[in-house]
């Protein structure tokens, strides 16, 4: 039976958009499948890691029947990027084998059935529901999901902190060292009760993965333990993270002595260089900040050293600190302004970046001894 004839494009695309997610090394077989559906002339495309799960789908001009099927994502994946741009693909199912024919070539893979493959249970969204641009939403995790954890045994950290509050849309990421948040106002109509979820780190970057730099429309909806994603043609549902957030606002230093404005650009490309010579396993580099000058100090275990200095308009207190160098660059590289203002106490409290003349976005680092 004859699935589809389509060109390569119509189903590689939706294809790169689902199996982002799709585990590579799962407990369950099934779960390296994309699921395959065709229903007169749309073909779906479904993948899931029980966290979360992804559909798109697109038309297809030729096709005969209806049917269902699971095929490995990375297989059919990459036989699809190796064919021949623009070249016609058939898709045919005989004998619980899916056929991929283009031109001369051929390819025979093993399904698994449709029924067998777990799709998520949907839970109905609520009344409150969220539309911003896909612009909008995708720079607000750029500026914080950097700081999110990594594996850490505090599970609620190794995600993504979403507040809505009225008209204000807040995102905050840390890794108990370092806090990004960064902040959002929603339309006029906006009247959104005040709650707080956490993102996976997995939807997250999925998320940054698939969203574009444009005005159209993410509806955003939200249950008590899952998000609703709706972009384009595309549907991402995700669990929530269970568990209490840290209070962001207490990391948040109150006041400050001292405030450098720094050139992103200059900073940036000092730092990058010091990091050559910096120890691999902490990375740390000293910043020595006089009145009129900022030194960038970096040594590692075999006695070499990298100086750097860049001449500032400065006149405050002098400080001698350490940073993990990943930490500023993660920062300086998000951001996208000509300068950056740098607020500190004393080398033993944390420092705050903010972004002058931009109250919506703040970054916390704690220092290190070196």
């Amino acid at each position: 039976m004859i699935l589809v004839k389509t060109p390569r494009d119509s189903l590689l695309a939706p294809l790169q958009s689902v199996s982002g997610i799709v585990e590579k090394r799962s407990t369950l077989p099934i779960l390296s499948n994309v699921l395959l559906e065709k229903k007169g002339n749309r073909l779906t495309f479904l993948a899931s890691d029980l966290e979360i799960q992804i559909t798109t789908s697109a038309e297809v001009t030729d096709a005969e029947g209806d049917g269902a099927m699971t095929v490995s994502a990375k297989k059919l994946q990459d036989i699809l990027r190796s064919l021949q741009e623009g070249s016609d693909i058939t898709l045919s199912l005989e004998d619980k084998r899916l056929q991929v024919k283009a031109g001369k070539s051929r390819f025979n893979l093993q399904t698994l059935p449709a029924e067998d493959f777990p799709r998520m249970t949907i839970v109905e969204t609520g009344p409150e529901k969220i539309e911003v641009s896909q612009k909008q939403f995708r720079h607000l995790l750029a500026q914080t999901q950097f700081s999110m954890a990594l594996q850490d045994v505090r599970y609620y950290l190794n995600g993504l902190l979403l507040l809505a509050d009225g008209r204000e849309l807040r995102a905050v990421a840390t890794d108990g060292h370092r806090m990004a948040y960064a902040c959002m106002t929603l339309g006029e109509n906006a009247a959104l009760s005040k709650q707080e979820l956490i993102l996976p780190r997995k939807t997250v970057l999925e998320l940054s993965r698939l969203l574009v730099d444009s005005d159209d429309p993410l509806n955003i909806e939200i249950t008590s333990n899952q998000i609703h994603f709706q972009f384009g043609n595309i549907v991402l549902v995700s669990k929530l993270i269970d568990g209490k957030f840290p209070d962001y606002e207490r990391v948040i230093p109150a006041s400050l002595k001292n405030l450098v404005i720094l050139n992103r650009a200059a900073l940036l490309q000092s730092l990058v260089r010091a990091a050559i010579l910096t120890n691999e396993k902490f990375r740390g580099v000293r910043l020595i900040l006089t009145p009129g000058s900022l030194k960038i100090v970096a040594a590692n275990a075999e006695h070499e050293e990298a100086q750097e200095e860049i001449e500032i308009d400065y006149s405050g207190d002098a400080v001698d600190v350490g940073f993990n160098v990943g930490y500023l660059l993660d920062v300086l590289n998000n951001a996208t302004t000509e300068v950056v203002e740098w607020g500190f106490n004393d080398a033993n409290s944390s420092a705050l970046l903010t972004l002058p003349g931009n109250e919506s976005f703040k970054y916390v680092v704690m220092p290190m001894r070196i």
